[in-house]
């Protein structure tokens, strides 16, 4: 059922990743065959499936193509859903979850597709074993994915199952957390490779500070997890997992660069959930945590990077009190850290003028539904505030 012959992958991940997404996978020594604006797509085998789910840090799902067809009816989907030999993947007694996306005339609803995948799949598994495996929302066993559009569809085994942005370590996720595949954007973004020293002021759960100690460390966030769909498949071989985990391994434990990582937060709660994030993540030797104002925050000689990730402000009441801290922001910046390179994450432009420096880059991210930058600040010994209203969008 699975080919030993190279097969279409497709790599999904958060609108605004992809380019970042793509050098990772780049990085992993693959070919892209195409992009879009949440995935990219390779030809690679099952082994890969495996790896990529392993290493990747910005990426949702490793959908494995099962078949793709001219579909112009739920009549068609179901019969055309019934030739897969389901019965060589899903064991009987096992769990299926289905997940669909149709933009197609021929349905309005896709959970009408998500039942109509399902019925067909467990009534072929009826017919040729006798028994079907239970069936639900949860992402724990099986896990297939349609996209249907048009009159064209595409048929995935989900192999990550649970989003891979789900890294199990953030127990205490304290107050509107980011990400952690979005905080390894964010990273990533910054050319953080754990050379420099690097301070995350206003950290809140730690996300930021944690996906940074994993890329310092050289470690595959999906030694974090202890469960990938693909470990349910019948087909599954479980040696060649352990192997890859174990070269995983294997470049983690090589020695890496250690230079200082600190979080700090005002809030007491905020750094206990942070630490115990990290401890979960087993990177708690590698961050220093201190609860304190982002501008009281100790500022090491050697410059590095400083990534801070502001409140937004979604009510007029509380965009006014927070014009304020991003005031006191760029006076952090200006006053404290002449020769680093600052960083600020929001998704309020209005009120990243306030921070009253140019930014010499501005590169979009999207945090859910919410439009957000990541700005760059050259911080120059010497450097002035410049007036208010630059444009920072």
């Amino acid at each position: 059922m699975i080919p030993a012959e190279p097969n279409p992958i497709l790599i999904t991940c958060a609108k605004g990743l992809a380019d970042l997404l793509r050098a990772e996978v780049e990085a992993l020594g693959y070919e892209i065959d195409s992009q879009h604006e949440t995935g990219v797509i390779i030809t690679a085998g099952w082994r890969d499936v495996m790896r990529l789910n392993l290493h990747l840090r910005t990426a949702f799902n490793v959908l494995w193509l099962l078949k793709s067809f001219d579909c112009r009816s739920p009549k068609r989907l179901y019969n055309r859903v019934q030739t897969v030999p389901w019965e060589r993947l899903i064991p009987p007694d096992g769990y299926l979850s289905v997940v669909s996306k149709v933009e197609t005339p021929s349905v309005d609803n896709s959970m009408f597709a998500n039942v109509r995948v399902k019925d067909a799949i467990v009534d072929r598994m009826n017919e040729i074993v006798g028994r079907r495996p239970d069936s639900g929302p949860e992402r724990t066993g099986i896990v297939v994915n349609l996209y249907w559009k048009d009159h064209r569809a595409w048929l995935y085994l989900n192999t990550s199952g649970i989003k891979l942005s789900d890294r199990s370590y953030r127990k205490l996720p304290h107050d509107a957390p980011m990400q952690e595949s979005l905080a390894a954007g964010v990273m990533l973004a910054t050319g953080y490779d754990g050379t420099q020293p690097l301070l995350c002021p206003m950290c809140g759960s730690g996300t930021l500070a944690i996906e940074a100690a994993l890329i310092a460390a050289g470690r595959a966030p999906g030694l974090l997890r202890t469960h990938f769909a693909f470990t349910q498949l019948k087909t599954h071989d479980e040696e060649v997992w352990q192997q890859l985990r174990r070269e995983a391994q294997k470049l983690s434990r090589k020695k890496r660069p250690s230079a200082p990582i600190m979080a700090s937060d005002l809030s007491a709660g905020a750094v206990q959930a942070a630490r115990k994030n990290a401890m979960t993540a087993g990177v708690e030797h590698r961050i220093e945590f201190r609860i304190c104002d982002f501008a009281e925050t100790p500022v090491p000689d050697q410059p590095g990077l400083i990534v801070m990730n502001p409140e937004y402000g979604k009510r007029l009441g509380e965009t006014e009190v927070l014009k304020e801290t991003y005031r006191r922001i760029g006076d952090f910046f200006k006053q404290r850290c002449p020769g680093w390179t600052g960083y600020v994450f929001t998704g309020n432009l209005e009120l990243a003028k306030q921070i009253g420096l140019s930014a010499s880059r501005r590169t979009p991210f999207w945090n859910a539904e919410i439009e957000c930058r990541l700005l760059k600040f050259e911080l120059y010994r010497g450097s002035q505030r410049t007036p208010k209203g630059v444009a920072t969008s």
